[in-house]
């Protein structure tokens, strides 16, 4: 067993075992028991009670967190020549179609989200095998595969995050930095599950919401009551 800091011990001793925590003291707490020195990741991890291996309950979507993520998204666009200016405006870092293809077959993935043009998806297709693995192969439910790629550029760099059930039934999402307030961290959050609880399969049944975690990097998970989240 791994051997804990000092400071990871001093956090995990202002954690109430076994507590769940209304929503605005876990944001509170998760500030205040971060080891880190740096601008950590906050992100939520949501157990949810689906089976992730039947259609209709593989959640996945994206939301718009009303205070961003804090993280700076690398954006690339593949799309035809009469759609690139269109891409620059809205802040796209890397725009073009074949010399990126080409790039990304030789091994190239330096960026966070890949946005595509439905025009050009059949020559997507060839690069799947690299880009699925990594989580960055366009999809429409998404909303990485669009004509209207100014649009989709702006909502990404504004703070709009995919996320996908994982075989667990588990919903892993980054909802915002440490430096963030516990206001905005708790309001992030809130809109994330409630569009969670919009995407309720009809066919799940009993617990929807089993258990809602928030952790920043390399500190204690806080378990959060899934009834302050209503």
């Amino acid at each position: 067993m791994a051997k804990l800091t000092r400071k990871r011990k001093e956090a995990e001793a202002k954690l109430e075992e076994g507590k769940l925590y209304p929503v605005a003291e876990a944001m509170a707490l998760v500030k205040e028991v971060n080891c880190t020195k740096f601008d950590a990741s906050v992100d939520i991890h949501v157990h949810l009670g689906v089976d992730p291996k039947k259609a209709d309950q593989a959640i996945r979507g994206t939301v718009t967190l009303p205070n961003g993520t804090g993280k700076t998204k690398k954006v690339l666009v593949l799309c035809t020549p009469d759609k690139e200016q269109e891409a620059k405006d809205a802040g796209a870092d890397y725009v073009g179609l074949a010399e990126y293809i080409e790039k990304i077959q030789k091994g190239w993935t330096d960026v966070d989200v890949i946005i595509a043009s439905p025009s050009v998806m059949a020559q997507v297709g060839k690069i799947g095998r690299v880009l699925g693995p990594r989580g960055l192969m366009p999809n429409p439910k998404s909303g990485t595969v669009t004509p209207n790629v100014g649009a989709a550029v702006q909502d990404v760099k504004g703070g709009k995050v995919a996320f996908r059930v994982d075989k667990f039934g588990i919903i892993h999402s980054p909802v915002g930095r440490v430096s963030f307030t516990a206001e905005k961290l708790t309001e992030n959050v809130v809109e994330l599950v409630s569009i969670l609880n919009k995407m309720k399969p009809s066919s799940s049944k009993g617990t929807y919401l089993k258990s809602v975690s928030v952790a920043s990097t390399m500190s204690p998970g806080i378990y959060v009551d899934p009834k302050s989240l209503n």
